[in-house]
């Protein structure tokens, strides 16, 4: 590992944590400044906008804030292929006594305008063009050509990885740095290269094989929550510690009310999380409800991301919007009983103090 962590050295970053990016509203331009300000490293979930929404949200960070920040993105095919008709016409068959809950009509991907996702060669472009200081990228992995014009508009490159052999492919694409994703981690995997319930792995013992395997720097996540885990993390070799659940329930975080509360309530250790592909159709850890409990038995049928995302976003917009969290997305880690709901600054403060206690403790 450099005797000069690349978070300092590279980022200039005081604090060796990383705000994650979690997609869907909930990383703002108040909360990735607010973690930049405060000498961490925010990162902008920009993988559900389009270019133009990218830009904006860029320039807004930029002018919350001076300080350094990350973007990420989801790695898909572009332009994304149409799905057969029937895969479509099962799934929508699957979805219907959930719409007919709140009084909805079904989807109908044949209205103009309708888009099974963003367009990542155009999001990208985006990204290239504000040349953050960092680009992450998660579900796939991009090529050496993409990695290196990205360095050359002086953008730090982070892959994700949730096996040995991932974190080797980002290095061998010329990444400067991977994210070892635990499968204590919130929200979707990161997995590319085999299939997801083969790549669970925990973050310890992830992070361990992921330094001893490759010469990168290393970043932690998953269950990460408070500043002994940062700690535990640094021992084990990783040069930071990405964390989103901690920062869900910031006050500057944008999430549905329903899905707040689902996590505040989680605190007091009542609420399980599982992995389900019952809303997005790609593996993802969220707290149990009652819609993940009724397509459970479907799971293994169901399209994959992006197809089911498309098809259950008007659902899951209702549920927020009628308070529902039993059709919520609750994508919560393992770690939730540990949020804290707190301004990013005062969290980050926090954890900053308790990492410096446990390094004494240690010590």
């Amino acid at each position: 590992m450099p005797a000069t962590p690349l978070w300092s050295r590279q980022l200039g970053l005081t604090h060796p944590i990383v705000q994650a990016p979690m997609a869907g509203g909930a990383t703002t331009p108040e909360l990735v400044s607010a973690v930049s300000a405060s000498g961490a490293l925010g990162t902008l979930a920009a993988a559900l906008l389009g270019p133009s929404a990218i830009a904006r949200q860029i320039a807004d960070i930029r002018t919350r804030t001076d300080r350094p920040f990350g973007v990420n993105l989801f790695v898909l095919p572009s332009p994304f292929p149409d799905p057969e008709p029937a895969v479509v016409e099962q799934a929508l068959s699957w979805l219907a006594p959930h719409y007919a809950t709140f009084g909805l009509p079904l989807p109908d991907v044949h209205a103009p305008g309708w888009r099974w996702c963003e367009d990542f060669q155009a999001q990208l472009e985006a990204v290239a063009e504000a040349a953050p200081a960092c680009v992450s990228f998660t579900f796939g992995i991009v090529d050496r050509a993409t990695v290196a014009r990205l360095q050359a508009r002086g953008s730090l490159v982070l892959g994700t990885a949730t096996t040995v052999a991932e974190a080797q492919a980002w290095e061998a694409a010329g990444a400067d740095a991977v994210t070892a994703q635990g499968s204590e981690a919130g929200a979707h995997r990161g997995t590319f290269l085999q299939p997801a319930e083969r790549s669970l792995i925990g973050t310890l013992p992830l992070v361990r094989a992921c330094v001893q395997a490759v010469s990168i720097p290393v970043i932690a996540a998953g269950g990460i929550m408070d500043g002994a885990g940062i700690a535990a993390v640094q021992a084990l070799g990783a040069q930071a510690a990405q964390m989103g659940t901690a920062f869900l329930v910031c006050d500057e975080a944008r999430i549905p009310e329903p899905h707040r509360l689902a996590l505040l309530a989680a605190r007091g250790g009542t609420a399980a999380t599982r992995i389900t592909r019952a809303f997005s159709g790609r593996e993802a850890r969220g707290i149990v409800n009652t819609y993940m409990q009724a397509m459970q038995p479907l799971e293994a049928r169901l399209p994959p991301y992006p197809i089911l995302n498309a098809l259950t976003g008007p659902l899951r917009k209702a549920a927020a919007e009628a308070g529902d969290a039993q059709y919520l997305s609750l994508w919560a880690g393992q770690g939730v009983p540990l949020a804290r709901p707190l301004p990013a600054a005062q969290l980050i403060e926090r954890l900053v103090a308790e990492l410096q206690q446990t390094r004494e403790r240690l010590a």
